[in-house]
């Protein structure tokens, strides 16, 4: 048998022609891959550029005997990354062009905006703002579904609140517990440090005591709180808007103010005075012990001797601040997981806001509480 032998590939060529109705056509023939432009690339390209400029210009590609990825994107940038209007193509060639169809144009870049870090500012203060709104509207909210509780005591989340101080209080008694103690046994480990060059090392008992009760206690329970429990009532009633678990419940005609919120600020305003006397407690254990290894003053002295170097009304004030600390945290978090949108991103978007919100209010609170009790528990003597 006589075989046919393959016809010859010629090299790449730019062919400018007409057709029988007189219509200028762009003929390309040869071979359009990589190995045939590797040196007529850019001659060829400058000519297909050229010619390009004409929008009624004819293209016939379909005589193009090979073509591959290179050649196909040398012709699609000459003609401005877009297909001319008239196109003979030949159908085993059409799948390049239709990939160059299909990407994405490249981002452009960004101009220069002098403006940008006010608008920034601007679009900062302005969601700050409605966070703010949000949360006084939720306050308001709480407040009148707390009179009508009032008029029908009967109808409250008590079983609600009664589980709620469990998750966010019993259940947070070994974390707190643990953070409390070390952070007691590193601050007088560093304390004595100090005393014992001063010969001072029974006002470790003032150091330790008004530290701890006053200020370090009730800060190290709340985030503590703000990132174990804030972050799971956020991401609860994330899930329930995302399960559409809260649209159920308003075409039901239960408030979810009532059912779902009230109870959880209520059992955290319950829950963080205790939880900060169990902290400070435990941290003072963990510093008494360290003031005995490093400084020889007994357990029973330290102990003996807090009452005298810390007032009572430190504690009160500790207290105090549990209460406000935790409504601040109850709040917040349960302000964030309302707004978080029905898709998996705004929920994770949502915690992490949540969590980093509640730390920073509760530091802005402790501050204030810090100015405006100044003068108050302060023990001289």
């Amino acid at each position: 048998m006589q075989q046919v032998s393959a016809p010859a590939v010629s090299d790449p060529e730019v062919r400018q022609t007409r057709t029988a109705d007189g219509a200028q056509t762009v003929a390309l023939t040869g071979a359009w891959d990589i190995r045939a432009l590797e040196s007529r690339a850019r001659g060829l390209q400058s000519q297909l550029v050229q010619l390009a400029s004409d929008p009624g210009m004819h293209w016939d590609l379909s005589r193009i005997q090979r073509l591959d990825h290179i050649g196909a994107l040398l012709i699609w940038q000459a003609w401005g990354k877009r297909r001319p209007v008239q196109l003979a193509l030949a159908q085993a060639h059409a799948a390049f062009f239709s990939h160059l169809d299909s990407a994405a144009p490249a981002a452009l870049p960004t101009p220069f905006d002098a403006l940008r870090p006010v608008r920034a500012l601007g679009e900062a203060i302005m969601l700050t703002t409605e966070h703010l709104l949000g949360v006084s509207q939720l306050i308001g909210q709480i407040l009148i579904d707390s009179i009508g509780l009032l008029r029908h005591p009967l109808r409250g989340p008590w079983r609600e609140i009664s589980a709620s101080v469990f998750r966010v209080g019993t259940q947070a008694l070994g974390i707190t517990a643990l953070v409390g103690f070390l952070i007691g046994v590193v601050l007088s480990y560093l304390s004595a440090e100090q005393l014992k060059a001063f010969g001072a090392n029974i006002f470790i008992i003032n150091l330790l005591g008004m530290g701890i009760i006053r200020e370090l206690g009730p800060v190290i329970a709340a985030v503590l709180v703000a990132g174990r429990s804030g972050s799971a009532i956020t991401a609860q009633l994330g899930v329930m808007r995302v399960t559409e678990e809260l649209d159920a419940l308003s075409v039901m005609g239960i408030p979810h103010t009532v059912r779902l919120i009230l109870p959880k600020i209520v059992a955290l305003a319950i829950a963080m005075p205790l939880l900060i006397l169990w902290t400070s407690g435990i941290a003072l254990i963990g510093g008494a012990i360290a003031a005995n290894t490093q400084l020889g003053i007994s357990v029973n002295s330290f102990f003996s001797g807090l009452p005298a170097a810390v007032p009572t009304v430190n504690i009160w004030l500790a207290m105090g601040k549990g209460v406000v600390f935790g409504a601040l945290i109850a709040l917040v978090a349960c302000h964030f997981g309302l707004r978080v949108q029905p898709n998996t991103e705004s929920l994770g978007i949502g915690t992490t806001n949540s969590v980093v919100s509640s730390i920073t209010a509760v530091i802005v609170a402790d501050a204030v509480f810090a100015v405006i009790f100044s003068d108050v528990g302060i023990s001289l003597s």
